[in-house]
């Protein structure tokens, strides 16, 4: 797929030299052990987590751990919250190819976004494949979403968020939600969003060399480990597949040169023709969901920036 003239870049430009260097690195050290078939994924959980211990998250944002039935995560609550999210919640599942990640992978972003837009953040610890495959992810963040309900959390001040499989997730979520008549949040912001389990995205091949982090096998195997068998046609599992009308707006962050780039693409494309309020921003040669590299990148602090005022434009 050729991105459409129509299509804005994001005006930040780039890459800079933080973030060529990260997509250096990562090619060296993630990609490398990912695209190999002898490659397992509780090696990566472990890692990921092992990693995630030593991390700091963002000063003057409380973490406190949740866990309750059905309901397992992390609130993430700066001291300022900003007028306009006063009584908002800001619901963020994370990435990790629905194998691997956490609260506490995430925690620098998240909690860089909860600083930043002044909101109380939840990030939710939805269960992993492949002990707990599709669609157990789906199920949890519907339960999630429910449970924030039942805290008082009116819909209209819910915004959803995830990268990667959490992107796909957020939508999914949207979907089911949809089809169970319950009201749907303000709006939702995807992050290199995955949203096709059939990989059959033109990027999923001609940016197998360019993307930081994986390639088409590697997508392959992943779809394989979450399905579990399930229909990679299935709408909860591939979003792209599914009626996207009536969702409320939507706002999506991708790199040009990440294989998933067409899982984004080919969703604007399906989004316009059902109708729906949908901005895309198309970042140069940036790593697969960089702003988890906050504050590393200054690429991820201006995506955070970009995140913040559409969370407060959806609240107003």
């Amino acid at each position: 797929m050729t991105i459409d003239s129509s299509i804005k870049q994001h005006p930040y430009g780039g890459p800079s030299l933080r973030s060529r260097f990260m997509t250096w690195f990562l090619k060296r050290s993630f990609k490398s052990k990912v695209i190999q078939e002898s490659m397992e994924f509780s090696y990566l959980r472990n890692a990921m987590e092992k990693q995630a211990a030593g991390k700091k998250h963002e000063r003057g944002v409380t973490a406190t751990p949740v866990s309750e039935t059905g309901v397992k995560g992390e609130w993430q609550i700066p001291e300022r919250i900003a007028p306009v999210c006063r009584d908002a919640v800001f619901l963020y599942l994370h990435g990790g190819g629905y194998a691997f990640g956490s609260p506490a992978t995430h925690r620098a972003m998240t909690t860089g976004i909860a600083r930043k837009a002044g909101i109380k953040v939840f990030s939710l610890d939805y269960r992993l494949a492949p002990e707990h495959p599709y669609p157990a992810p789906v199920e949890d963040a519907v339960e999630a979403y429910r449970w924030l309900l039942d805290q008082g959390v009116k819909p209209e001040r819910i915004i959803v968020s995830g990268d990667s499989a959490g992107g796909g997730l957020s939508m999914a979520l949207l979907l089911s939600l949809k089809q169970q008549q319950l009201p749907l949040p303000a709006g939702a912001i995807l992050l290199s969003p995955w949203t096709d389990m059939t990989v059959s995205g033109d990027s999923h091949h001609d940016n197998q060399m360019s993307c930081a982090m994986f390639d088409r096998n590697a997508i392959r195997r992943g779809a394989e480990n979450y399905l579990s068998g399930a229909a990679a046609t299935e709408p909860l599992a591939s979003p792209l597949m599914g009626d996207l009308s009536g969702l409320p707006p939507i706002s999506i962050h991708v790199s040009d040169s990440e294989v998933l780039r067409d899982d984004s693409l080919r969703l604007l494309e399906q989004q316009t023709a059902a109708d729906t309020s949908i901005d895309i921003h198309i970042w140069k040669k940036q790593p697969h969901v960089w702003p988890v590299f906050y504050p590393l990148l200054p690429e991820a602090k201006h995506c955070i920036n970009d995140m913040t005022a559409f969370i407060h434009q959806q609240l107003t």
